[in-house]
């Protein structure tokens, strides 16, 4: 039986189950999620399962999502306290930690990223294709940004010095179907979505786990002094994450983790098979923390590399020290989180 001061109550809501505080007079803490994309990117779903499931709730949080046109904006709404917690990509969050000085820390996250440039022209399918051309991302030095960097690092091409970048937060797809573009940087769901409204086969170009394998992709992440003061929010919120993955990867519940997915902007039909796709791929940790160390320090590497070969145009800057595992997450609050959940 699940270890936890709440309890489940019937009879259940709208998506199959009803999680409220066993002590309705008890006050519920309030926190606010930043989401990346407007709207939402895929990987943010498993906030939006723990949300409207009821798992917060159950676990005493009372959460309010917010989405940002990148996770950069949404880590910086950390910094500034505008918001209590984020999904945010951990190499701009290894930057900025590394650079700035703030103390940015990770408490859970998603090792795999599903990053790649894909085209709408199949003669245009290499990466030396790519100079000269416009290329849709979702902001400046924001996650896209970033993975163009790594990928088109492999033919010498830089964003912005000699590929021409255009800021469209998470709507690349939709400017490739439209016409507007030829080459965007993408997740694996954007595939089925552009082939179907735009009629056309999409050429791949490049993948992120082909030209830089093994980097980390996102983070679940606070400001260490917002985790000083209230860490058993935050343990209590990754109790409900986990919880949340749990749920999505129950095939009896895979209608309803769609109809959720809705707040991206996905069809029902498309939402269901990328979250079936995502789960095969293992894109959301379940049971664990999703904080792999080699991936991190690869990530860090990456970023240390970039800012000496730009001068601290992009990536760390030469002279800063590269922020250190240890400092940049803090696996505890996982480990305490499972001891509510199992």
């Amino acid at each position: 039986m699940m270890k936890s001061r709440y309890l489940l109550t019937l009879p259940a809501m709208a998506f199959g189950l009803s999680l409220t505080a066993a002590n309705p007079s008890t006050a519920m803490d309030k926190a606010t999620i930043a989401v990346p994309g407007v709207p939402p990117v895929f990987s943010t779903i498993f906030v939006y399962v723990a949300n409207e499931a009821g798992f917060y709730k159950k676990h005493g949080v009372e959460v309010r999502i917010k989405p940002f046109n990148s996770g950069v904006a949404a880590a910086k709404a950390v910094a500034t306290g505008k918001v209590d917690a984020s999904l945010s990509p951990t190499a701009p969050v290894s930057k900025i930690v590394s650079n700035a000085g703030i103390k940015m820390v990770g408490l859970m996250g998603m090792e795999k990223p599903d990053w790649f440039i894909g085209s709408m022209d199949p003669s245009k399918s290499k990466c030396e294709d790519l100079k000269g051309q416009a290329v849709g991302v979702d902001s400046p030095h924001g996650a896209r940004w970033i993975q163009l960097a790594n990928m088109a690092r492999a033919c010498k091409l830089s964003p912005d010095k000699h590929i021409p970048t255009v800021n469209l937060s998470s709507n690349v797809g939709s400017a490739m179907v439209a016409g507007r573009l030829t080459f965007g940087v993408l997740h694996r769901d954007d595939i089925t979505v552009i082939e179907r409204e735009s009629g056309k086969k999409l050429t791949i170009v490049s993948e992120i786990e082909k030209a830089a394998p093994g980097t980390h992709y996102l983070l679940f992440m606070t400001v260490k002094k917002n985790l000083d003061a209230k860490r058993d929010m935050y343990v209590r919120m990754v109790a409900a994450n986990i919880e949340a993955i749990r749920y999505m990867n129950d095939p009896e519940n895979l209608d309803k983790v769609a109809k959720i997915a809705g707040v991206t902007k996905r069809k029902f039909k498309d939402a269901k098979a990328a979250v079936k796709d995502f789960i095969a791929y293992k894109y959301w940790p379940l049971d664990y923390d999703g904080l792999n160390a080699k991936r991190l320090a690869k990530t860090i590497k990456i970023q240390a590399i970039v800012g000496k070969k730009t001068k601290g145009k992009a990536g760390i800057k030469p002279g800063k020290k590269p922020v250190a595992i240890n400092d940049l997450v803090d696996t505890s609050v996982y480990k305490d989180a499972m001891k509510l959940v199992k």
